[in-house]
């Protein structure tokens, strides 16, 4: 995750007058002071630094062997285990305070949500099943988790965590006790654990919201997570299978009211609609990309029963937005979006933008040991995904250089 838009200083919120010279690195003491300033013992705060200083600078596999090792030039394994796994501290103040250094270094342009998938041989791990994947389009023995990833002008940086848990974990009482998964942690729908990271992010994180990307061409409800965002009046980009089924609203179109898929949708506006060519540059692969670019207004066709899908619940206008590559017969991908109908054109760009996020999860996996955790607890599944956020945002801030000190909202100290 790098700046493309190098700046003049660099925040440290803990040396005299806030900013240092351009040359001089980012406190990584400072940073993690600032991280762990809500645990409540100074060998919880010295061991978090260790971990992710840790996770940071050992090379290969990030185990508590290696890292200590590394670290602190002796085994310290026992320590760093009891941090990692049993320690009772809370990751939110932790994940707040890295979403808000990122925040206050770069410029957000939006959040997205994806999916992270743990591959596992066994089925003790908390939250371990054979369960289908969707990033990946096959079943697996694995953990599923969301993460919601800040992007923008630094890239891509997950900051939300949230472990899914199959619905074989709910009555198997065996082994939620050997996982110690909490008492109120229980299978939900993915678009409810969406929601919960939001809330968090917004009402107890006090971020500024940016437009939600999702990927939910595999799931199978989709309205739920579209009313969700829109109560919360957040913006959103969904992208949504060719096959999800969508009705055209009348009162906002004066062509006839149109039910079947967005597929179906799309072909039947193309018939009546010029397409508008659209280019865009992508951030990840420096490439500039034309395209064609449709829109047209689209609800969800409503469940049977009438219910809280029914389209006289939904106050926000939705648009179907369609890529259309040049000299193919079918689109390449269908979203859902509230945004406004002057900022449609952006649907692409704001697409794009997922790529950030995917990336910034490879690197996790391949840098910053997102993937070595080998103990089996709820508590310590999050604490390890929380601390390799904390070292893939050191890693971004070091690198970046921002052109005025910020002050992190409910922090008191300035950037």
């Amino acid at each position: 995750m790098t700046d493309p838009r190098r700046r003049s200083s660099v925040p440290d919120p803990f040396l005299p007058g806030g900013t240092v010279s351009a040359t001089a690195p980012l406190s990584f003491p400072a940073y993690c002071q600032d991280l762990f300033r809500e645990l409540t013992r100074c060998d919880q705060r010295r061991w978090g630094e260790v971990y992710v200083r840790g996770l940071l600078d050992v090379p290969g596999r990030k185990t508590p062997t290696r890292i200590s090792e590394h670290v602190l030039g002796r085994p310290a394994v026992q320590q760093l285990q009891q941090f990692v796994h049993q320690s009772p501290w809370e990751c939110g103040p932790v994940r707040r305070q890295t979403a808000r250094w990122l925040t206050a270094c770069f410029d957000i342009d939006a959040w997205s949500v994806d999916e992270a998938v743990f591959v596992k041989n066994g089925d003790r791990s908390v939250g371990v099943a054979r369960q289908f994947a969707p990033s990946q389009e096959r079943t697996v023995n694995c953990q599923l988790a969301c993460a919601v990833s800040l992007v923008g002008s630094g890239g891509g940086l997950p900051v939300n965590w949230r472990l899914l848990l199959p619905p074989r974990w709910d009555h198997d009482e065996q082994r939620r006790e050997g996982a110690h998964v909490p008492e109120h942690e229980h299978s939900r729908p993915r678009w409810q654990y969406v929601l919960e990271a939001l809330d968090e992010m917004t009402e107890e994180w006090l971020l500024d919201p940016r437009p939600v990307l999702a990927d939910w061409r595999h799931e199978s409800e989709t309205d739920p997570l579209l009313l969700g965002l829109e109560a919360r009046g957040l913006g959103y980009l969904v992208e949504v299978s060719p096959r999800t089924p969508v009705t055209m609203p009348r009162p906002h179109s004066a062509l006839p009211v149109v039910r079947g898929t967005v597929a179906d949708l799309a072909a039947h506006v193309a018939r009546r609609t010029e397409r508008t060519p659209v280019g865009w540059h992508d951030r990840l692969t420096e490439r500039r990309y034309r395209s064609q670019f449709l829109s047209t207004p689209a609800l969800l066709c409503p469940d049977g029963s009438g219910g809280p899908v029914a389209a006289a619940h939904r106050p926000t206008p939705r648009h179907l937005v369609v890529d259309w590559p040049f000299g193919r017969p079918e689109p390449r991908a269908y979203w859902l979006t509230n945004l406004p109908a002057r900022r449609l054109a952006e649907a692409f760009p704001l697409s794009r933008l997922r790529s950030l996020a995917d990336e910034a999860m490879r690197r996790l996996h391949d840098d910053f040991g997102l993937g070595d955790f080998e103990g089996r607890s709820f508590r310590g599944w999050h604490h390890h995904v929380t601390l390799a956020s904390a070292a893939l945002g050191f890693d971004a801030l070091r690198a970046a250089v921002p052109s005025e000190p910020k002050v992190l909202a409910g922090a008191g100290v300035a950037v």
